[in-house]
């Protein structure tokens, strides 16, 4: 048992186990809102003893969790190091991996070429790679057959996004789901042997062609991120260097390609569960406003991240308990964003909520420098295939994948 040196009167008392939050549990990863909901009326900052860290389940804990300065990303090599090369240099040199004064001079250096009007400049490919794979749908489905929505719309569109925002050549896009698929499963508690293989060579052929990208944008700048990131400057005259550089374009696929996808799948799956919900976003196709409440609410309601990690610098009180220098502590963002102190009714879906401060890009200094454009996709995709497929219903209720922490669908299959 953790030993818990002082909680405040206000705090109800740690568990040293829970017994609850049960990752190798298939019904808590298919349902774990009913569970963060007993575990947050009991603490909102608890110890688990199988994850080996405090997890902050209320919305005030997380948000302090993911702000508190005292807490900070710490990377780990993965062990024994030798075996995973690849894996800890693109890690080590990751913006979401640093703390200050380092990853204020990445972050700053990422966000003045991001600020170049990426976003802008992809806004109308978006729409066009929507409206090109839900002619696709439209095709798979003519004859009323079921279609999977996940791998014929779902993940090919931020695929085309993040591989254009790179300048990815689109013979090449094929390969950056599977790169992404596997080095993501890394994140996950109790991996295989197998899937850790697997990530470390993924990490090493997408690191591999990234520099080979590189090389050649130095020879001939194009309008993508990688010539812009290649073009900016800090103040003191500093630049991005090769190995950041392979790791921001890793980490901007692996966090803008799987969120989206999985706000995508799970926020679909959830809406056509309910018909009043539903056609509430039907009534506001048209409406810009709605449709951008209705994304936020896919973000809340079925988020695709499940659990943020950080470390304690220094020994750190977050909501009157106390934390030693050294210890993890993760915000269950999952849990925050059902907080019914700060969201009325969390577990009803309603896609006019607002406000809705959901945590689902996170806050802080680490809050998700792609947002804007995940938030682009997001609507995007929602209101092409709302509009474009007025009948569309599900065939069957889909089920999660396994994952906890990337939090997904195994398949979406519906009729138009």
């Amino acid at each position: 048992m953790k030993p818990i040196t002082r909680v405040m009167p206000d705090v109800c008392v740690l568990l040293a186990h829970t017994g609850q939050m049960r990752l190798d549990d298939p019904e808590f990863i298919a349902h774990p809102y009913p569970t963060f909901a007993t575990m947050r009326a009991q603490a909102p900052l608890q110890w688990d003893d199988d994850l080996q860290m405090f997890i902050a389940l209320s919305h005030a804990s997380a948000g302090a969790v993911l702000r508190h300065r005292s807490l900070g990303r710490i990377w780990e090599d993965f062990l024994p190091a030798a075996a995973y090369p690849a894996l800890n240099l693109i890690h080590r040199h990751a913006l979401l991996e640093m703390e200050p004064p380092e990853h204020t001079r990445l972050r700053r250096l990422v966000a003045s070429a991001f600020a170049r009007g990426h976003v802008e400049r992809l806004r109308p490919r978006v729409v066009a790679f929507a409206a090109e794979l839900a002619n696709a749908v439209a095709d798979a489905g003519s004859d009323g057959s079921p279609v999977d929505l996940l791998p014929i719309y779902a993940e090919p569109l931020p695929i085309a996004v993040i591989g254009s925002l790179l300048g990815v050549p689109v013979s090449d896009w094929h390969l950056l789901r599977p790169w992404s698929n596997a080095i993501v499963k890394m994140y996950e508690y109790g991996r295989s042997p197998a899937t850790e293989q697997a990530a470390e060579s993924a990490a090493s052929e997408f690191a591999a062609y990234l520099r080979e990208l590189a090389t050649a944008r130095r020879r001939n700048r194009g309008d993508d991120l990688i010539s812009d990131l290649l073009r900016v400057q800090d103040e003191d005259g500093s630049k991005i260097t090769d190995d950041e550089l392979v790791a921001t374009g890793i980490l901007l696929l692996n966090a803008g390609h799987e969120a989206t996808v999985n706000v995508t799948g799970n926020g679909l799956s959830a809406l056509l569960q309910r018909p009043e919900q539903l056609a509430a976003v039907q009534n506001g196709i048209s409406d810009p406003a709605v449709i951008a409440l209705a994304s936020e609410e896919l973000v809340r309601f079925d988020g695709p991240l499940q659990l943020f990690e950080r470390t304690a610098t220094v020994d750190t009180t977050i909501h009157g308990v106390e934390i030693g220098a050294g210890q993890k502590v993760a915000a269950l963002l999952g849990a925050a964003n059902h907080d019914p102190d700060v969201f009325d009714k969390p577990e009803v879906m309603n896609v006019l909520r607002d406000p809705n401060p959901h945590l689902g890009f996170g806050v802080g200094i680490h809050f998700c420098l792609g947002a804007p454009l995940a938030r682009v996709e997001i609507q995007t995709s929602l209101s092409t295939l709302i509009d474009r497929f007025p009948h569309i219903a599900l065939v069957d209720v889909p089920q999660h994948n396994p994952e906890f922490v990337i939090r997904g669908l195994e398949q979406l299959p519906v009729t138009i």
